[in-house]
């Protein structure tokens, strides 16, 4: 069943990229559980684990370059201040990560995942036209896909990469039931639906996957464990977005899922 699942999903849902596991797993932010996250180790990590795709943040320095943040600001994660739309790029490569790595460029991750892991561009703030573009420089518009934050976004990448595979969040003003799902669904064209777990029911699962999107819901948090998992794996769920993506992985080998 869980096969014939996923080919559903890559029948149906356009140019997803090529998945080798029944069972898809994202690393978010990276597997930071031994490296901090958003670097060029905790994406090496994923690559290691085994895990289909890795979760990144872009955003765009003052001077238009494309770097790795999660936060608007690098006060967090670095030795430094500001927000990152406000530092130009030179200043942010003179920061140091937690742990003492530099804040990776888009172009240096798109190069380490190529053909090795595919990427969930978590798109914060950036031209899609300009990631566009380093996407295909690198050779990886087959191996990526975008989770969209604001309505603009879907109408600026349909016009840059009208064969982007696009994701987005179910509002959190619509019902928890199939109508409302689909009625949200009927209203933009895209590929794959995220939010938490707990916003699906194993009905709008299975009505998504009839459809033809591919569910991929975030779990990622400190409460992780196989008592957790089973709750979307319960409902149907065969992707998931997780902080520890080596536990997850053996988890699901041991009940024969992936």
């Amino acid at each position: 069943m869980a096969a014939a699942i996923i080919l559903l999903f890559l029948t149906l849902c356009g140019p997803l990229p090529k998945i080798k596991h029944r069972f898809i797993v994202v690393c978010h932010r990276g597997d930071h559980t031994q490296a901090p996250e958003n670097t060029l180790e905790a994406f090496s990590n994923a690559i290691k684990d085994g895990a289909d795709f890795v979760e990144i943040d872009l955003r765009t320095t003052v001077d238009s370059q494309l770097v790795i943040m999660h936060d608007a600001t690098v006060d967090r994660m670095t030795d430094g201040k500001g927000f990152v739309k406000d530092l130009t790029f030179d200043a942010i490569r003179k920061l140091k990560v937690k742990g003492g790595a530099p804040v990776p460029t888009f172009g240096e991750v798109l190069e380490l995942c190529k053909d090795k892991i595919n990427i969930y561009l978590d798109f914060k703030n950036a031209d899609p036209a300009q990631a566009y573009k380093e996407i295909l420089a690198a050779g990886m518009e087959k191996q990526v896909v975008v989770y969209l934050n604001a309505e603009q976004q879907y109408y600026k990448w349909r016009a840059a990469a009208p064969d982007m595979p696009l994701m987005v969040s179910l509002p959190g003003s619509i019902k928890k039931d199939t109508t409302a799902m689909k009625d949200f669904l009927g209203k933009a064209r895209v590929e794959i639906l995220d939010g938490d777990y707990n916003e699906y029911t194993a009905d709008m699962v299975t009505v998504a996957n009839r459809l033809g999107y591919l569910v991929l819901p975030d779990i990622e948090g400190p409460k992780e464990s196989p008592e957790l998992w089973s709750i979307p794996i319960g409902m149907g769920v065969r992707a998931l977005q997780t902080d520890h993506p080596a536990d997850l992985i053996h988890y699901l080998e041991e009940q024969h899922l992936r």
